[in-house]
Order: structure tokens, then C-alpha cells, then sequence
């Protein structure tokens, strides 16, 4: 069937109202500003990255100590270049947009400061020191990250191999990205933990905020569904399973109705606690106590006493037979 020419002549008018709503509703545009960081970039950084943390499990084959020295130094060399622009890409937006205010509506006022591109500072050269810090840490991360690694094969009987966990690991993928995000986080690099995380999370299923606290030898097994919010702090030995959320609670607002933002909204968990698949745990004064249990599908706002086990009440099913049979009841 040939195409209607009479109906195409209709898209340039088309094209007309929508750029009209770039006028009528701008605050979900970006047009005539300095660059912000690039997605692609951000996403090429986090998979030279993980060929740094792991190598030879990724894309370079044959690796040894004879050439490994060449192949990380290459890739550091470009990690370098390419966080330090889009790092000062992040603080020159973060600077142009607390210049313009802080309210949820700031658009002209950042239309004006944005597009002149903000010169006050060098955040190139910002984004260089803060670039060259994060690499800086990347030892020390290879040696948690193992940790980790480690975690899933002491708590998994599934894994044959350390191999296995990382090759195979949506839970080690989540943490390693989330450890990376958090070290910039830190290092307050605004924009791409975020980035990175969504990212991660995309791929995994599991949502991790870069601002949560975490620590050693943590595992997350299977994973999809996972939540972890931005002021969660999480213990060392500490093992969740899948559709656990450590959210908020509830969500405070100001005298004019606006969220309350900057307060501890979630929980902490210390040290060696198991939480089990589809459990909830919220609320920023909650605590859960080291060595303690979290049974499947609670649903938990309070805090409890190290080496405590909560479980639901032993609940019943209701199984139905053939049609000659009558109902039974099954406790489970």
C-alpha cells in the first residue's frame, strides 16, 4: 500500500504544537544548556570499569600478568578522560541550578543561567581531582568487591565456583555497580550515581540508592525486586533475598506541603542478619538487630533486639480435591 502524501503533509504542523509545549511546559526539557553527562558515556564508564574489577571475565580474553599492566593502564587512561568531563559536566549543572533557586519550579531562572554556561568556576578541573580520587579507591574496592564474591559462594549452594557468582550474579552486578556509585556519592558527584544506579537497576532488578551504607561480605541471592533506599544502612555479613524492601515508612513535608528531604527515612541493619524473600522492612529509627531473622512476606516498622527471629504466624491453606473429595485443611 502507497504511502498518503496528503496525510504526511500534515507533520510539520505536528511538529509545531509539540515544540509549543517546550514553551507551555518547560520543565521537562533541557534546550540551549551546557551538556549534561552523557548517558553512553556513563554506561561505557561502568563496563571499563567491571573490566578493571574483573579481569578476563569480561571482554578482553588471554589476559595475564605479562599484559595486564598495558591493558588496565589503557583503560584507566580513558576512565580518566572521560570521568573528569562528565563529572564537571555534573557540577557545572548542580552549580546553574542551585544558582537559579531550589524550588521544584526553576526553569526560567535556570534557562538563564544554564545557557550562559556557567564560567565562575573550572569544573573541568574539579571534575579531573574528583575523577583521579574515585579511581584512586579502586584497590581497596577489588579487595570488598572479593568479599562479596565470596558471600554468594559461602551463602548459596547452588554456586560450584567463584567463577560461577561472577559470571552468573545479578546480586554481585547490583553491588558491584552500587559500590561504585556510592564511592562518587561520597565524593558528592551529583547526577551520575543516580545514573549509574538505574542503570544497574535495569539490568538486575534490583534498586539500590547510591546513598545507602553498606558493608563487607554482602549478598543478595536471586534479587529481582530488591529494594534499598538512600539512607539505609546495612551491616557487614548480611544476606537478603528476593523482593525484600528496606524503604521508608512514611514521608515528612514542610509547613507548605513540600517533602522534607536530607532526614534518615530508613532502616539500619546490623550486622549478620538473614532477611527473607518478600519481606518489608521500613522507617528510618527502625532497627534490625545483629544476628537476628527476618522471615518471608513480614512486614516490619519497629525495631527488634539482636538475635531475634520474626516470622508470621503459621498460616493455613485451603486445599481443594476432586469434586467427590471434601476440603481439607493444611497447616503449612
Amino acid at each position: 500500500m502507497a504511502t498518503d502524501v496528503r496525510i504526511k503533509e500534515q507533520l510539520p504542523e505536528l511538529t509545531r504544537r509539540i515544540v509549543e509545549t517546550y514553551q507551555e511546559v518547560p520543565t521537562i526539557h533541557y534546550l540551549g544548556h551546557c551538556p549534561l553527562p552523557n548517558y553512553e558515556s556513563i554506561v561505557a564508564a561502568c563496563e571499563d570499569l567491571k573490566e578493571i574489577l574483573y579481569p578476563g571475565y569480561r571482554r578482553r580474553e588471554n589476559l595475564h600478568m605479562g599484559n595486564v599492566t598495558y591493558h588496565v593502564g589503557d583503560l584507566v587512561d580513558g576512565l580518566h578522560d572521560k570521568l573528569t568531563v562528565q563529572i564537571g559536566r555534573a557540577l557545572r549543572h548542580s552549580h546553574a541550578s542551585h544558582a537559579a533557586g531550589t524550588s521544584h519550579d526553576v526553569s526560567h531562572g535556570m534557562s538563564e543561567a544554564l545557557t550562559h554556561c556557567v564560567e565562575e568556576s573550572d569544573f573541568e578541573a574539579l571534575g579531573q581531582a574528583k575523577a583521579v580520587e574515585f579511581l584512586e579507591q579502586i584497590p581497596d574496592l577489588r579487595k570488598i568487591l572479593a568479599a562479596d564474591v565470596q558471600a554468594a559462594y559461602d551463602g548459596d549452594p547452588a554456586v560450584r565456583t567463584l567463577d560461577e557468582v561472577i559470571f552468573c550474579y545479578p546480586g554481585l552486578e547490583a553491588v558491584t555497580i552500587h559500590r561504585l556509585a556510592h564511592l562518587l556519592h561520597k565524593l558528592q558527584v551529583p547526577l551520575i550515581p543516580r545514573m549509574m544506579a538505574e542503570w544497574s537497576h535495569s539490568r538486575t532488578g534490583i534498586d539500590i540508592h547510591p546513598g545507602a551504607t553498606i558493608g563487607n561480605h554482602f549478598f543478595i541471592d536471586h534479587g529481582t525486586g530488591v529494594v534499598i533506599g538512600e539512607t539505609c544502612e546495612i551491616g557487614s555479613h548480611v544476606k537478603l533475598y528476593q523482593g525484600v524492601t528496606l524503604g521508608a515508612v512514611s514521608f515528612q513535608t514542610d509547613g507548605d506541603g513540600n517533602l522534607v528531604r536530607g532526614t534518615k527515612r530508613h532502616p539500619t541493619i546490623e550486622d549478620r542478619v538473614v532477611i527473607y524473600a518478600n519481606a518489608t522492612v521500613l522507617g528510618g529509627t527502625t532497627r534490625i538487630g545483629h544476628d537476628s531473622v527476618i522471615g518471608s512476606n513480614v512486614w516490619l516498622t519497629r525495631s527488634v533486639d539482636p538475635h531475634t527471629t520474626v516470622v508470621l504466624e503459621r498460616p493455613k491453606l485451603r486445599i481443594r480435591g476432586e469434586v467427590q473429595s471434601p476440603e481439607s485443611d493444611y497447616q503449612i
